[in-house]
């Protein structure tokens, strides 16, 4: 009897590894690039007091350290000891992003991971297995993409530091950055990438913005400068998720009688409409934002605006029009209805 109990059980675990073991690779993986990373990093003052460490760059840090108190007061994001260290990239990308969706259909390919649930991207530390992803997809019919983000958060599992690359960013840029990140520590439903980056990104650009008001003055170079880079920002991604709306009718409106090829001229033919007329957009900078593509972007870079983008501003008119603008209640609301994991 114990001896059927005990190979039943082996049975049973062989199965799970069998089952699991890819997704439990994966998770070593990535806890130990994470733990690496939290290794290395040095805590923001010891940088401060090197005196062969650029003073532009002190002085980014020590706002890091500004928009991490004004996020938590009067803000009122959640007081962890992320961003109290800095991880020196040397110039180096440590994080490659892969996404995927159906090449006529706006449907994303999703993983399922313990306690997050299943989300739109995967994340590696090693560049040469993420374009093993990528490849392996794209050999399944999927369109693909890699990037690189500016900055991520582990949701408390680890503390998150400053990424060296971050202090590249203009004020308002990295203040966005910082308060997006601290956002996820803060709120974060399982299975909602969506609605988790959607109000990431406007707490994110609209607490940011109110920092600068803040520490440097409404009509600072700083503020305005970040007022008009985010007018931009809108405008282009607008003119975005408009082409997603054309590509979902366009996808709808496919036969079967329609040979992949035939689909696939017309999916390009609209996509090559969308990047063109970019160039009618009202900008301030980037008078001609057609030319930053040497090749015509897949459904992926559509579908990063919808989950970063499409629900931005139905935030912003809540924030305006249930809490009179009142962010910090704003903020306070969601903390509430929607406790973190």
């Amino acid at each position: 009897m114990k001896k059927r109990i005990f190979f039943g059980a082996a049975i049973v675990v062989l199965l799970l590894l069998v089952w699991f073991g890819p997704l439990l690779l994966y998770g070593l993986r990535q806890g130990y690039g994470q733990l690496r990373i939290v290794w290395l990093a040095r805590p923001v003052e010891e940088f401060l007091a090197d005196p062969a460490f650029p003073d532009s760059l002190k002085r980014k840090l020590t706002l890091i350290q500004e928009v991490r108190r004004y996020a938590i007061d009067p803000l009122g994001l959640l007081d962890t000891e992320n961003y109290k260290q800095m991880y020196d990239q040397h110039g180096e990308e440590i994080m490659w992003v892969v996404t995927a969706c159906e090449p006529f259909a706006l449907k994303e390919k999703r993983w399922d991971f313990p306690v997050v649930g299943s989300m739109p991207y995967k994340g590696f530390f090693r560049k040469e297995r993420a374009i093993a992803e990528r490849d392996a997809l794209k050999a399944e019919g999927w369109d693909t993409n890699i990037s690189n983000p500016s900055g991520w958060s582990t949701l408390g599992w680890f503390n998150d530091p400053i990424l060296s690359d971050m202090l590249q960013e203009k004020e308002g840029e990295l203040a966005s950055t910082i308060i997006h990140e601290m956002v996820h520590a803060t709120i974060f439903v399982k299975d909602s990438a969506d609605f988790n980056e959607n109000l990431a990104s406007f707490i994110g650009d609209a607490g940011a913005q109110r920092f600068l008001d803040h520490r440097f003055g409404p009509q600072s170079k700083e503020s305005q400068d970040f007022i008009n880079d985010d007018l931009d920002y809108r405008r282009y991604a607008g003119h975005v998720l408009a082409g997603t709306i054309a590509l979902d009718s366009l996808y709808h409106s496919f036969t079967d009688a329609l040979t992949t090829d035939e689909k696939r001229a017309r999916k390009d033919t609209l996509i090559a409409r969308v990047i063109r007329s970019m160039d009618t957009l009202t900008l301030a900078a980037h008078k001609s934002p057609s030319t930053r593509f040497r090749r015509l972007p897949n459904n992926t870079y559509f579908m990063s605006f919808r989950r970063y983008q499409a629900k931005v501003n139905t935030f912003r008119d809540e924030c305006r029009t249930r809490f009179n603008n009142n962010f910090t209640l704003f903020i306070r609301y969601y903390r509430e209805h929607y406790p973190y994991l």
